[in-house]
């Protein structure tokens, strides 16, 4: 077939599909019912239409009576397997789990429950990205549930919603394919994806009044330790000392509390910037590792210095949006 007739056909194919999806609710729990649930003959079952179509011709004109048999039989077989095939679907439960955060170019995985409140089990019910053909198959036990997990790659920093999904079944002949799209309301949240090898941190910023006696050293870490005491808090110790020698340190609280670490986007490097932004994803993970606290200032954003899991995920989501 020539190229310029396939192309429109590609075209309107992709017409279709987008008006398609864009009549179907946003949700992130869908209860399959007769009107969203739709089937269709596979290959297989257009090939077994057509065998029956001649085993009918040839019992007619040669009057055979184990013909019709035979063809009657065959096709109440493939009209009862398209019923049990449409309620294998019908009436299930399906329920998507809030998406995991996660750094660009990593795989986000989509915990998926199948729900099934009769009390017969519902076999090979497979769900996939629509359009990937990558499938996650499952059986649902009788009134119980069974977990599904499929995975696709964002394309990259920011918010991004989950892409449609397909459900489907060929049980138990597989001559009927029913299947059901599904748009669920879920975002993912992708941070940008850290710098590999990023410089050392930079020097704090002396508080107003401190003076300059306080500063920092390149690397993030204070200028005045002591020997640990017990009941030092956590972030003041200096795991990376610890790491090498084996000697418990603290930083000295009264020189902590004379300055700031600032990531700042302006200070960032001579980088595009995305480069940026990876370079401070990785400074807010080096100092959320070392348990510093620390501020982050972005075009039009500023985070006020703070320490702990709030801090980093506050630091990462700002970067995530930016």
């Amino acid at each position: 077939m020539a190229v310029g007739t396939l192309l429109p056909k590609l075209r309107l194919r992709q017409q279709i599909r987008e008006w398609w999806l864009a009549r179907l609710p946003f949700t992130d729990t869908l209860t399959l019912r007769q009107g969203n649930v739709y089937i269709l003959p596979t290959r297989a079952g257009w090939m077994l239409a057509a065998t029956l179509a001649v085993l009918l011709v040839a019992s007619i004109n040669y009057q055979l009576n184990l013909g019709y048999l035979l063809t009657f039989l065959l096709a109440g077989c493939v009209a009862v397997g398209m019923v049990v095939s449409h309620n294998t679907l019908r009436g299930l439960k399906l329920h998507l789990l809030p998406p995991p955060q996660l750094f660009a170019g990593a795989l986000a995985v989509l915990d998926i429950k199948l729900a099934n409140d009769r009390r017969t089990p519902r076999y090979a019910i497979g769900l996939a990205v629509q359009g990937t053909g990558h499938w996650a198959w499952a059986d649902v036990p009788p009134q119980g549930e069974a977990a599904v997990q499929i995975s696709f790659t964002p394309p990259g920093r920011g918010l991004h919603r989950v892409p449609p999904l397909t459900a489907e079944t060929r049980f138990p002949l597989g001559t009927f394919r029913v299947w059901t799209i599904w748009r669920p309301a879920a975002q993912v949240l992708v941070y940008p994806a850290p710098e590999p090898l990023p410089p050392p941190l930079p020097p704090g910023e002396p508080l107003s009044g401190a003076g300059m006696a306080a500063g920092a050293r390149s690397t993030g870490e204070f200028d005045g330790v002591r020997a640990y005491q017990r009941g030092d808090p956590m972030k003041l110790v200096v795991w990376k000392k610890f790491a090498k020698s084996g000697e418990l340190v603290s930083r000295d609280a009264s020189q902590a509390q004379r300055y700031e670490l600032w990531l700042d986007f302006a200070r960032a490097g001579a980088l595009d910037t995305e480069g940026r932004l990876s370079r401070l994803a990785a400074w807010v993970l080096a100092a959320d590792a070392q348990g510093l606290d620390y501020g982050l200032r972005l075009p039009g954003i500023e985070i006020k210095p703070d320490g702990g899991i709030a801090q980093r995920l506050r630091c990462l989501q700002a970067l995530a949006l930016c």
